[in-house]
């Protein structure tokens, strides 16, 4: 039986277990980092304490990122594996990787050098690609078939397979130039952002996670079925609109800032879950916590295996992710079921 006392104690030992990853990952890199130089402050002169300027100029930044990144996928791979009934769905089945994609093929051609909130053009219209491709999807699903769950994975095979045919047209009459950098984002990239581009997006996605969070007793109740959810009092129509919407929000701000980042919204839910169990209560806050412990990890192997040259992240958590997860159903399948 969950309690809250409970849930608050895995909670807080989860956060401290993220704090020391990111201290530590903040400290590795190709140039060594003193901490005794960190704490002393920036100098007295613009560039007079190095150390401080990779630390919290560089490397903080790009941890903070790669948290925010790795908690918006794996709380979104969550509600929509429990929205769907189907341990398979991630972020990225319903279509949103080519929205987002679209979005960036369309921003790279058209030049565009405005910026928005201190993002890039390619940020802007990656979030606004991704964003309208889910609500595509959802509207198609909706108004298609007796089944809306099986509607929505049909529609998001759909859409993603058409856009991935307009990708490889815009990509194939790009320029060499423009085509290695739209590649290269879409292998999923964490790059350093600005202050006022992070504070932003962590107060939209933990808004987005707490949103989730006071529906996850409604979530519980949905996996068991339409039907059974209808019977104990759960609007369903409503609550997978409202779960859909802010996981669809989430994770178009996570693939406006770092691309498409693979596997953290399939793996990390199914690990949690097969490690502490099925209630939403508890798996969402801990999925979004070791999601941004998995992809600072990952990105901090990313920067640091073929220094002074960096990997997309992506590129690690699709090598990792399947070995990963493949252990964890070995060991932990006979013990936990989907449904409990």
């Amino acid at each position: 039986m969950l309690t809250s006392e409970k849930l608050a104690v895995r909670i807080v030992i989860c956060l401290a277990v993220l704090c020391v990853v990111m201290c530590l990952c903040a400290m590795v890199g190709p140039q060594k980092v003193s901490l005794r130089k960190v704490f002393a402050g920036p100098g007295e002169e613009p560039g007079g304490n190095i150390d401080y300027e990779i630390f919290v100029g560089v490397r903080l930044p790009r941890v903070i990122l790669a948290a925010l990144v790795g908690a918006a996928l794996a709380c979104s791979g969550v509600v929509l594996q429990a929205i769907l009934r189907n341990p398979l769905a991630d972020p990225y089945i319903l279509g949103i990787s080519s929205g987002a994609g679209l979005g960036v093929i369309i921003a790279v051609l058209s030049g565009a050098t405005w910026a928005f909130w201190g993002g890039s053009p390619i940020a802007v219209f990656a979030f606004a690609g991704a964003l309208g491709t889910v609500w595509l999807v959802w509207c198609i699903g909706h108004f298609t078939g007796k089944s809306q769950v099986t509607s929505l994975l049909l529609a998001g095979v759909v859409i993603n397979a058409f856009f991935s045919a307009v990708i490889m047209f815009l990509t194939s009459i790009a320029k060499s130039e423009q085509v290695h950098s739209t590649i290269f984002w879409l292998m999923g990239n964490i790059t350093e952002k600005s202050l006022s581009v992070l504070g932003v997006s962590a107060a939209c996605i933990f808004a987005g996670i707490i949103a989730l969070f006071c529906i996850s007793h409604r979530l519980n109740v949905l996996t068991f079925g339409e039907e059974e959810a209808k019977a104990l009092g759960v609007d369903t129509a409503r609550t997978r609109v409202i779960a859909f919407g802010f996981a669809a929000f989430i994770t178009a701000i996570a693939v406006s800032l770092s691309g498409l980042v693979g596997f953290v919204g399939l793996i990390i839910p199914h690990g949690v879950r097969l490690v502490f169990g099925p209630d939403h209560r508890q798996l969402l806050p801990v999925s979004g916590i070791i999601g941004s412990v998995f992809l600072v990890a990952a990105d901090t192997l990313a920067r640091t295996i073929v220094a002074p040259a960096q990997l997309p992240v992506g590129i690690i958590t699709a090598i990792a992710g399947g070995p990963f997860f493949l252990v964890l159903l070995a060991k932990y399948s006979r013990k936990v079921s989907w449904l409990k």
